[in-house]
């Protein structure tokens, strides 16, 4: 014998089909409506102008995306791919603008520089990163000229290990306001300098490197796979603060 409800059942499960369904396609509509992520770059950004040494703003296309102290770097940050333009910013005050070259999926370094000691001076080198790996038991050094009023050009050399010996140089001439493209070094800590014009003894040492903290002493574990940038940055001459003083810096890329 059927009771009311068994009669019931069908009815009530008919009756659930039509919100089932307006459920799900609601659900569709806004998978659909999903907005797409932009192809993107990425950009580290250093700041290296030892005559706006104030803390800097970068905007993108006047998106914020970071902010830092002279001396600081950010690490990689996602930037829209085409031709952005990046701003820096002291305070409301609009110090650089420049538009960057950035395509999907590659990697680049933006320094804030000053091209001259005049107060307030800032102008942007971008360059761009190779971050494929080195070979075994290797790694990647690059160096960046930033230093105003330091020798011209320099390069990184390796000092020799006997007395009076001759350094060997790891890269070829850098002028100021430019970045020699990555060398391979072996993976060892190392006391690297950075030279003036000349050949072999006559290659005069402008700076240490030493642990690339900007003091000039000690030596730097330069590890097998990694990847560095060495940044000469400062005012080179007499009478300038120590904290704006010409020295060498490293970078870890990855």
């Amino acid at each position: 014998m059927k009771t009311l409800t068994s009669f019931l059942r069908p009815a009530l499960l008919l009756a659930t089909l039509p919100a089932a369904l307006t459920f799900s396609a609601c659900s569709n509509d806004d998978d659909d409506n999903n907005t797409a992520t932009p192809n993107q770059g990425n950009v580290l950004i250093s700041h290296a102008a030892a005559s706006s040494n104030v803390q800097v703003t970068a905007l993108a296309d006047d998106r914020q995306i970071g902010q830092l102290n002279y001396g600081q770097s950010s690490g990689y940050l996602k930037v829209n791919a085409g031709t952005p333009t990046l701003k820096i910013n002291n305070g409301s005050q609009t110090v650089v603008t420049q538009a960057l070259n950035v395509a999907k999926d590659r990697n680049y370094s933006v320094f804030v520089y000053s091209p001259t000691a005049t107060i307030g001076s800032a102008a942007l080198l971008s360059v761009s990163d190779d971050l494929s790996a080195p070979a075994a038991n290797q790694a990647k050094v690059r160096l960046v000229h930033l230093a105003v009023g330091a020798p011209t050009p320099v390069r990184l050399s390796v000092p020799s290990p006997v007395p009076g010996g001759a350094a060997t140089d790891l890269t070829t001439d850098v002028a100021f306001g430019t970045a020699s493209g990555f060398v391979a070094v072996n993976a060892a800590s190392l006391g690297l300098s950075v030279t003036a014009a000349g050949t072999g003894t006559a290659r005069t040492q402008v700076l240490a490197v030493g642990d690339g903290t900007g003091s000039g002493t000690g030596t730097k574990n330069f590890e097998a796979g990694k990847i560095y940038t060495i940044v000469v940055r400062g005012i080179s001459g007499a009478g300038v603060p120590a904290a704006q003083q010409a020295q060498a810096i490293i970078i870890q890329n990855n």
